[in-house]
């Protein structure tokens, strides 16, 4: 088989070929080519218990748990044709087993096999091929769906199009700022497109999360590549964290606050409630001490005598700060804060040592200039034996 005639389809998790001798088309599951996939940890542990519960994934992470009430031999990576709401849809089995029952309980379902949708059975050929014929028909189907949405006015964007196993239904992911009235919009999609249509309104987060890319740290976006859940971020996040207001650097490719925000808040909230409140300046009695800044993570504090510059800082741990506050409540002025002590902060060490980045550049060559210095000075002193 020739292996550029594979196409890697990561928004199924799965890798097309067709064969040239036969002529039909191929599809095998790939677990680690989808997005937001599941960590089956419980893989090969079989106790009996969800036996007949599968998780079936479509695009987009849309997933479901689906029963197998035939007794069909499936198992993970199996093609599957599905019962839809209306017609079937064909998707890829990626979870069997007790992991089942995990998803079940974290998504809140009950364990009813009649609340389940059924597995009809395992995809043949005609399937795949009817269901990669859909597929090639998305990218031209959002172009056009977004050329119609432009000229009827209306304020929505068209982030993409998903189509049903049996190429009867069509899944539109928008996103819009309000309320959009889009029933007429229906109307001329199903015309144009002769197809049943589905409209779901997803958030900024979530298109950047399907279409995916790299994020300012240089790894993949956490949108696409782990959340589930989103949720709500505020400025108040990059405050506790001491971090500049500034929405350039805040802002995510998805225009919104960056969902890594989050990630430190609590481990900088618990440092902050070990740092004293310092609402006036420290008495000295060499004069008034102002906080400039504060390391929160070091829990160190810098004070300068100046209210209005940084020139001359002196740090104080947070536990010393605390003393000061009370001796001042107390009425009385340390001798002075250039007298304190420089605080012990952690070191740092790289994981290529303390070395010089320029340890890796080539040796400069010094001249030798003391025989062209000698000769020089013997040129002079016979040209003043001439004179």
């Amino acid at each position: 088989m020739d292996k550029e005639s594979i196409q890697f389809d990561c928004f199924r998790g799965c890798a097309v070929s067709h064969d040239s001798g036969t002529g039909e088309t191929n599809c095998n599951y790939r677990p680690g080519c989808c997005k937001l996939s599941a960590n089956n940890y419980l893989k090969g542990v079989s106790d009996g218990t969800f036996a007949d519960l599968f998780e079936v994934r479509f695009k987009n992470t849309r997933k479901g748990i689906y029963v197998n009430d035939s007794g069909q031999n499936i198992k993970i990576g199996d093609l599957v044709i599905v019962e839809a709401q209306s017609g079937h849809d064909l998707g890829i089995v990626t979870l069997e087993g007790p992991i089942v029952g995990r998803q079940l309980k974290a998504k809140g379902m009950e364990n009813d096999p009649a609340s389940f949708r059924k597995i009809y059975r395992k995809a043949r050929q005609i399937d795949i091929e009817k269901w990669q014929e859909s597929i090639a028909r998305e990218q031209d189907t959002m172009i056009q769906a977004r050329r119609i949405a432009t000229e009827m006015g209306l304020d929505m964007k068209i982030g993409d199009v998903e189509f049903q196993g049996d190429g009867t239904k069509a899944i539109f992911y928008y996103i819009a700022d309000g309320r959009v009235d889009f029933r007429q919009l229906i109307k001329v999609f199903a015309e144009e497109f002769r197809i049943r249509i589905e409209m779901k309104q997803i958030g900024a987060r979530q298109e950047a999360g399907l279409i995916g890319g790299l994020g300012v740290c240089g790894r993949e976006l956490c949108c696409a590549n782990y959340i589930t859940s989103f949720q709500s971020i505020s400025t108040s996040a990059a405050r506790c964290q001491d971090l500049s207001l500034n929405p350039l650097k805040l802002a995510g490719q998805c225009g919104k606050l960056k969902c890594c925000l989050n990630y430190e808040v609590a481990t900088y909230m618990d440092a902050q409630s070990r740092l004293p409140r310092v609402s006036e300046p420290l008495e000295f009695q060499d004069g008034l001490a102002y906080l400039r800044k504060t390391d929160i993570l070091a829990e160190v504090m810098y004070f300068s005598y100046d209210k209005s510059s940084d020139a001359n800082l002196y740090a104080l741990d947070a536990s010393e700060v605390k003393e000061i506050i009370k001796m001042n409540r107390n009425g009385i002025k340390p001798e002075s804060l250039r007298s304190e002590p420089e605080p012990a902060s952690p070191e740092f060490v790289t994981s290529v040592g303390d070395d010089s980045i320029s340890r890796f550049d080539a040796p400069r060559r010094k001249k030798n200039r003391s025989g062209h210095n000698r000769g020089r000075r013997q040129q002079q002193k016979n040209n003043k034996s001439e004179k």
